[in-house]
């Protein structure tokens, strides 16, 4: 199987051994809190679940700054974006060489991790432009992902840490939520060697579908690993829940047997295009995957990237730093001419009009108005599912 990113063996962070997670939930009481901001927790849930093999915890500011610009850590690791926890208020943590970190998705605020602190380091404003812009390719507020990081805090606590569970992600999606050391065994048991891995925020339509077949198909994989994000979406994104309901219908009934596993992971997106790509790659091969698909505007957001920057970015990485191949996508759509699903660029002889495309308001607005969407669009099974949570948005907004 595939080598994890950096290191031969996965680094989990999750204290699973049960005298040592006592041991510290005891220590947590008597130790100062600090409340992160959802992002921070959500890389807790990250390192704990072995996804950001081999961090050992959050990064120092010399870390992010030459992660942001040269991809790099201070010691040579690659790694595509800052992974750090930030605050605007340090009052309770000054001078502390251990901290609680509590759940700020949790209701009371669980202690979430131990984290040690090596140091506490204020972001001068001009470093902290500099991250961003690196990180997001922009610096426009309007942009979801550099207004969170922006607002995530002026101090930067770094340090390894130790995590105590899995947030909400385990309790509130226990079909689905997975760690990457669950991905690799059930691979591993599964007697799969090639495998696709395909990242969702959003349902599967048929271009989706066909898409993971495709991919499958041309570099002859044994399984696909349908992987999405069941963190924190901008507004107007489809729940996670409604997509996990969409997603297994799909594969129970389009799928054959053993040729899919339908699992999700613990973060909040971050809509940075090409650098998330790479991340998403990063962590995809540390769940065993030997590909990752990455199609048009991957992990972009409104109009702030190139539809096929988060592809163009691979050929800038260094050779030999990640082992997981690209299997580069262009935009899919079903074809009236040929009678199926096919990728734009093999079809030169094509217009627009000889696709069925729908806008993503047009689906929303035919969804919400009970409307079936045509079958070479979306499969009619997956469709209702999607028309019942639009019916009753539709209906709580018209009271």
């Amino acid at each position: 199987m595939i080598k994890p990113h950096g290191s031969d063996v996965l680094k989990p962070l999750i204290v699973d051994d049960d005298k040592r997670h006592a041991g510290l939930m005891r220590e947590a009481q008597s130790l100062p809190g600090l409340l992160p901001d959802s992002a921070a927790a959500a890389n807790a849930v990250m390192l704990g679940a072995g996804y950001f093999t081999p961090l050992a915890g959050y990064m120092n500011l010399a870390d992010a700054i030459s992660v942001a610009e040269n991809m790099q850590t201070s010691s040579g690791l690659f790694w595509p974006v800052p992974i750090v926890n930030r605050s605007n208020n340090i009052d309770a943590i000054k001078g502390a060489k251990r901290i609680a970190l509590l759940d700020p998705n949790v209701e009371g605020s669980p202690v979430l991790a131990i984290q040690q602190v090596d140091a506490i380091e204020e972001i001068p404003d001009a470093q902290l432009k500099l991250m961003t812009e690196k990180t997001f390719g922009t610096l426009d507020p309007a942009h979801p992902g550099v207004a969170t990081f922006t607002a995530a805090g002026k101090y930067l606590i770094s340090g390894p840490i130790e995590v105590l569970n899995y947030s909400y992600f385990d309790q509130d999606f226990p079909d689905t939520f997975r760690t990457a050391v669950q991905i690799r065994d059930e691979i591993n048991s599964r007697g799969w060697n090639t495998v696709v891995a395909f990242q969702t925020r959003n349902p599967m339509h048929r271009a989706h579908e066909e898409l993971c077949k495709m991919a499958s198909a041309a570099v002859h994989a044994d399984g696909v690993l349908i992987h999405m994000l069941l963190g924190k979406l901008k507004k107007g994104d489809i729940p996670a829940d409604v997509r996990d309901a969409a997603i297994r219908k799909m594969v129970e009934l389009y799928f054959p047997p053993n040729t899919v596993m339908v699992t999700g992971y613990g973060f909040d997106m971050l809509y940075a295009g090409p650098r998330e790509a790479v991340l998403h790659a990063v962590f995809r091969q540390n769940t065993g995957c030997t590909h990752l698909i990455v199609g048009r505007d991957h992990a972009g957001v409104s109009s702030f990237y190139g539809p096929f920057d988060a592809q163009e970015i691979f050929n800038t990485i260094p050779e030999g730093a990640l082992l997981i191949k690209i299997f580069k996508a262009d935009h899919t759509a079903y074809s009236k001419k040929l009678n199926k699903v096919v990728m734009l660029r093999d079809a030169p002889d094509h217009t627009p009009e000889d696709f069925v495309n729908l806008s993503g308001t047009k689906v929303r607005d035919m969804l919400a108005a009970g409307q079936p969407l045509p079958q070479e669009f979306a499969r009619p099974e997956v469709a209702e599912i999607l028309m019942r949570y639009y019916q009753a948005e539709e209906a709580a907004l018209t009271g």
